[in-house]
């Protein structure tokens, strides 16, 4: 670098009225930026124009703003002795060294394509893991959750790209199982971790389902997502319960025929239905009723026996198991039929079903509340905030202004009769 003459310098440049200056050369540095030039201030004080001055022994000019021309200043330090290496090294020398920003972000982003190069291999040629992948990566979510570091970047990414390559699990494994076979820890796929939180979206991604929405548990639509692609979360507490679904040869498939030969109700857990899945077909059954309330199953079980015809319950919103199952039904092409409470909460799980399944109403509009206002006395008063029935909107116009709620229970008898009667 050659001679330097640090007090002279510190003299010089380290004048607290340049330090304007200093500041200014010193980004022109950062931004990769030459020194060639004039800097301007425009509203300089009288103490940083007399110091402009003597910087170049020149007498103060007129006027509140100065110019100092970097060109000159440069030769100035070398041909003085004060700095042989010029401007730059000077202010170097008083400030500490300089971060060319453009040298940083093209190293980030040569750093942030080394973290995703795995998982981008591992996804390519599967679209809808692709699309989310590249979604992850434009969203800056990756980044965040590594807290902007792409050395713990990588290490994230590398723990999605051995998850995705995993998936789907054939027969159903467990979440803890899986992820202490694939990450190496039990507990690294657990709700609300950094590769945890990716690793669900990989999943849903490639079951095809989205994250849940309004009126929809978080809980049970991260069960469903990690259920479509073979791994159980809480895979016992998670059920369904069912009437009338015939069985087959799967271990599942045994208990539903042995329920259906006695027609008696049976609760299915998650487990069961992933990890030996009936396989459903439209001859053995075409059509299912989705009822809300398991006094409706206990009541059909009694009433009707071997004529009532395949019922499944939510149990109020349905769990993952529910879901599980009547996406299974709907992919076979069984038709999916509902009732529910006619209240606020019974809508919103209506609005669920029909958001999230081809499934449509039955016995559950506009007309079959007012027929059901007009024949029970003993209703319930309608509380809480009005929700709009995504099948028949005129049945929020209807509840409001009747002000009753009807539970399932109360038109049980009736629904039962219409079962009956095919």
């Amino acid at each position: 670098m050659g001679h330097v003459d640090p007090e002279r310098l510190n003299r010089l440049l380290g004048d607290p009225s340049l330090a304007w200056l200093v500041d200014r050369v010193r980004r022109r540095m950062e931004r990769g930026q030459p020194l060639v030039g004039s800097v301007t201030r425009n509203t300089a004080t009288g103490a940083e124009r007399d110091a402009v001055a003597r910087l170049f022994g020149r007498p103060p000019r007129a006027g509140r703003g100065v110019s100092v021309s970097l060109n000159e200043l440069d030769g100035l330090l070398r041909r003085s002795g004060i700095h042989a290496g010029g401007l730059a090294a000077a202010v170097v020398d008083l400030t500490g060294g300089v971060v060319v920003v453009a040298d940083v972000t093209a190293a980030e982003a040569r750093g942030w394509a080394d973290a995703f190069a795995q998982a981008s291999a591992v996804c390519s040629g599967r679209p809808s893991i692709e699309q989310w992948l590249e979604r992850v990566r434009t969203s800056g979510l990756a980044k965040r959750l590594a807290g902007g570091s792409f050395e713990t970047g990588r290490e994230l990414l590398d723990g999605v790209a051995a998850v995705v390559a995993a998936l789907p699990v054939s027969p159903g494994e467990s979440l803890a199982a899986f992820a202490a076979r694939v990450c190496g820890r039990a507990h690294a796929l657990d709700d609300g971790s950094p590769l945890g939180r990716l690793a669900l979206g990989a999943a849903r991604a490639l079951a095809g389902l989205e994250p849940a929405g309004p009126g929809e548990s978080a809980t049970e639509a991260r069960r469903e997502a990690w259920a479509a692609v073979g791994v159980l979360c809480d895979e016992l507490s998670s059920t369904v319960l069912t009437l009338g679904l015939p069985g087959g040869g799967s271990a599942t498939g045994r208990v539903l025929a042995a329920a259906f030969e006695y027609r008696e109700p049976v609760w299915l857990t998650l487990r069961q239905l992933v990890r030996t899945p009936v396989q459903w077909r439209v001859d053995d059954v075409s059509s299912v009723l989705v009822v809300e309330n398991p006094s409706v199953i206990a009541l059909a079980a009694d009433r009707l026996g071997p004529r009532c015809p395949p019922l499944v319950c939510t149990n109020g919103q349905p769990r993952a198991a529910t879901m599980v199952l009547l996406r299974a039904l709907a992919a076979a092409g069984v038709e999916l039929r509902h009732h529910g409470d006619f209240d606020w909460s019974g809508i919103t799980i209506g609005n669920l079903l029909h958001r999230l399944l081809p499934i449509e109403p039955w016995q559950f509009d506009r007309e079959s509340y007012l027929h059901a206002v007009r024949n029970h006395s003993h209703t319930a008063l309608l509380t809480g905030a009005p929700v709009t029935a995504s099948w028949d909107p005129e049945l929020e116009c209807a509840m409001r202004t009747a002000g009753c709620q009807v539970e399932e229970e109360l038109v049980a008898s009736e629904l039962l009769e219409l079962l009956a009667d095919g």
